[in-house]
């Protein structure tokens, strides 16, 4: 279970009696170790034109938090009622308190039962709640002609007696997804840019008809607005059943020219960096578009899986494998973001983590070219695979276990990329030991979030790794890790190999191995996690209603 924490709040603001015989938790100190941060991008810059746009994208965002609340929650019979007694309640802030107490933060407090004597079902509100993966694959066995329905990115999976069948995500959610594809009808008539007036209708489009794919040609393709927004269903982390099922986000963001020019002359590396894997030619991917756009911008708002658990501080899109092959992924650094979690929590840890001669070259700097790196990584490595003679792809042999594995691969390939970079004259070699010293904190910040969630155990496993290869020691007198620069180097290519691999081969078995044998902190790594607990977990971006 994660962030087991916040029935106090639910109970002080929904009326439910069935919540009414949960204990008292002291809210205030759990709470306060989310730090909320007040976001005031600037807005100057835009025309009256753009900013109407922007406030219709901030309303659609918001029907993507109603879609969250009921694909994440909606299994559990008590948040049912509290959704369905909240529908006049600010959405906003009703996902706020569920995903802060169901979100990564298992170590905040002791298991609570809010769930009864369940744990939360891994298919969230996908499936039924008392399917099981193995009577899922049994079903999709005896009845292979609607394998591709019931497993499609796009539908919810419900029973009919004994049969399963598959409700496409316009007509589940259709009492949101019409308003929103109405909202963005609106914006797609007021802005005068073709590409985004482009992009605007056929994802308005897609809300109706469940074919996302030209609307996300159209997305690689936005080019001369401010405006750079993503919303739909993308991610698959919320389903733990099988790895399939996307969640509905939005991100409303401003792009910042210049520091997208400044960063975009390494998406012409990425072919060189597919040819620079440490693993034999046949794990390498040139099938991929190499487009791959890269935008710097501040986030005004943020909608549905979004908004939960984890603020992420960038994203690579879309997950579309024919979206990536005909024009890469677009890679979005979220400045603003990034620069709250490093000035809160990343900046402060790496004094708690490394000797102090190390401590020191955890930068901002550093922090800032991994996320590149590591949503560059993501258009490298295995994608479309074949195994045993038939086409397939990575996500659909890894199943739920894909997208840790994917987090973990981005990574330390991301590190891999940017020593290529050093190598290549593109960025300082002499700050190889900032790269190095600003990774191994930024694997305690996620290990942080608990190892049961997707990036914190990812984030074990590179740890419990890179430590059997030698690439940092324990100082027992510090109490804190030295790093070995050149037995890191080695060891970050070792761990390289090791993934693509795994994706490569579609290694299903194989993966479940390497995080059961990797997945796991050690005393001296519980050690450290332990003096953390004056430094916020994570932050919770307090964005502008309106701009």
């Amino acid at each position: 279970m994660r962030n087991t924490f916040l029935a106090g709040l639910l109970l002080a603001s929904i009326s439910v009696p069935a919540l009414a015989a949960e204990p008292a938790y002291n809210l205030a100190e759990a709470r306060a170790k989310i730090a909320k941060i007040e976001m005031r991008p600037d807005t100057s810059y835009l025309s009256a034109e753009e900013k109407q746009v922007v406030n219709l994208l901030i309303q659609a965002a918001e029907k993507m938090s109603d879609i969250y609340l009921r694909q994440n929650y909606a299994a559990n019979p008590q948040v049912r009622r509290a959704i369905s007694v909240s529908r006049r309640a600010d959405q906003a802030q009703l996902l706020d308190m569920f995903d802060l107490y169901f979100g990564p933060w298992d170590e905040l407090a002791d298991g609570h039962p809010f769930w009864g004597t369940r744990p939360k079902p891994a298919g969230a509100g996908f499936y039924p709640e008392d399917l099981t993966k193995d009577q899922f694959d049994a079903y999709l066995a005896a009845h292979p002609d609607e394998k591709a329905a019931l497993t499609s990115p796009y539908t919810v999976v419900r029973r009919d007696g004994s049969k399963l069948v598959a409700v496409p995500y316009s007509k589940a959610y259709a009492e949101f997804l019409e308003p929103a594809a109405k909202l963005l009808d609106q914006a797609a008539a007021i802005t005068t840019n073709a590409s985004l007036k482009k992009f605007l209708m056929l994802r308005a489009k897609a809300f109706r008809t469940d074919d996302y794919y030209e609307s996300e040609l159209a997305w690689m393709d936005l080019k001369d607005t401010p405006i750079e927004v993503a919303i739909g269903p993308y991610e698959t982390y919320t389903d733990e059943l099988y790895g399939a099922k996307t969640a509905f986000e939005a991100f409303v963001t401003l792009r910042n020219p210049a520091a997208s020019a400044a960063l975009d002359k390494y998406k012409h590396y990425l072919k060189d960096m597919e040819a620079n894997l440490p693993v034999a030619e046949s794990y390498k991917n040139f099938q991929r578009g190499f487009e791959s756009p890269i935008a710097v911008v501040d986030q005004v708002r943020g909608g549905g899986d979004n908004q939960p658990g984890v603020q992420t501080v960038a994203f690579n899109l879309p997950n579309d494998e024919r979206v990536r092959e005909a024009k890469g992924a677009k890679k979005v650094i979220l400045a603003n973001v990034l620069g709250a979690k490093f000035e809160r929590i990343l900046g402060p840890m790496g004094t708690l983590v490394l000797v102090p001669d190390q401590a020191r070259l955890v930068s901002k700097k550093y922090m800032e070219n991994e996320t590149l790196f590591h949503e560059l990584s993501h258009s490298l490595g295995p994608g479309s695979i074949v195994k045993n003679g038939r086409k397939t792809t990575v996500s659909d042999e890894l199943k739920e276990q894909a997208s840790g594995l994917e987090e973990a691969k981005a990574d330390v390939m991301g590190v891999w990329n940017i020593l290529f970079m050093m190598k290549k004259g593109e960025l300082p070699a002499a700050e190889r030991p900032q790269l190095f010293a600003t990774y191994l904190a930024g694997l305690f910040r996620a290990m942080r979030f608990g190892i049961g969630e997707a990036h914190g155990k990812g984030a074990a496993a590179q740890y419990r790794f890179l430590r059997e290869h030698g690439a940092f020691e324990w100082d027992a007198k510090a109490r804190r890790f030295r790093v070995n620069d050149d037995k890191m180097e080695a060891a970050v290519g070792a761990l390289v190999t090791a993934i693509v691999k795994l994706q490569g081969d579609g290694d299903y078995e194989g993966v479940k191995a390497f995080y059961a044998r990797y997945a796991v902190l050690d005393p001296e790594a519980k050690a450290v996690i332990a003096t953390m607990t004056h430094i916020p977990v994570d932050i919770q971006p307090l964005y502008p209603a309106k701009i």
